[in-house]
């Protein structure tokens, strides 16, 4: 069995992102090469301002340029089958057809499973009996891309996913909010996380998206923010 919490790295960003989306939004508003504009700007609450401002008006073609790749495991299938949602991201993940599980295949428990040792121990033998099926099938010959469909939702995997800036904003304003499935909350916080470590300025947009809008536009409300057209 695995340890329950997802692994993230952050493997590659560009090494100027601020100067990059500056350069970007100035570039709308200036007579001036756009090589120039990067090569002349420095002042870092320049920088802010102006990208706030455009961001704010909804010109997100801006943050477009920015692309950003984690390294991401330990987390379930049910997980990543949320994650891929995100049509505007680019996935490798590990296969269940070409890599064959041997022995024991990791898995992740929910908390609500995890905290009760009655059903904790029933969640670990039913693992345990697929996969002994599983074996079963493989070792009788059946291709591993087969043998698979007996796996659950809870084995877990592994990727490399990318995204540009504008969707990892709109990642997080989605599954940052309290009432997102506990699994990919805590994988996209931890991919927020990763990058706030090298680029801490994006810390007010790497948030719910009811802290950006000052409201909750969702049919249902944890109660953090006022509800749209609620006074």
């Amino acid at each position: 069995m695995s340890d329950n919490k997802p692994v993230v790295n952050l493997i590659s960003k560009p090494e100027n992102m601020l100067k990059t989306v500056y350069t970007a939004c100035r570039t709308c508003y200036s007579a001036d090469y756009p090589i120039n504009i990067y090569n002349s700007t420095d002042d870092e609450s320049k920088m802010l301002t102006l990208i706030e401002r455009v961001i704010s008006s909804g010109h997100f073609s801006t943050i477009e340029h920015i692309q950003v790749s984690f390294a991401i495991s330990n987390v379930s299938r049910a997980c990543t089958h949320q994650l891929v949602r995100h049509r505007h991201m680019s996935f490798s993940q590990k296969s269940q057809r070409y890599v064959k599980e041997k022995g024991q295949f990791d898995y992740i428990i929910p908390p609500t499973i995890e905290k009760n040792p009655e059903l904790k121990d029933k969640f670990e033998k039913f693992m345990s009996e697929i996969s002994s099926i599983y074996s079963e099938f493989t070792e009788a010959g059946i291709p591993a891309e087969d043998a698979r469909f007996v796996l659950p939702n809870a084995a877990a995997s592994s990727m490399v996913a990318s995204l540009n800036l504008r969707e990892m904003i709109h990642l997080a304003n989605l599954r940052l909010c309290t009432r997102a499935q506990y699994e990919i909350r805590i994988l996209v916080k931890k991919m927020c996380d990763e990058l706030l470590k090298e680029e801490p300025w994006l810390k007010s947009y790497l948030v719910p998206k009811c802290e950006r809008l000052g409201f909750c536009d969702e049919d249902k409300s944890c109660g953090r923010m006022p509800v749209r057209g609620n006074s």
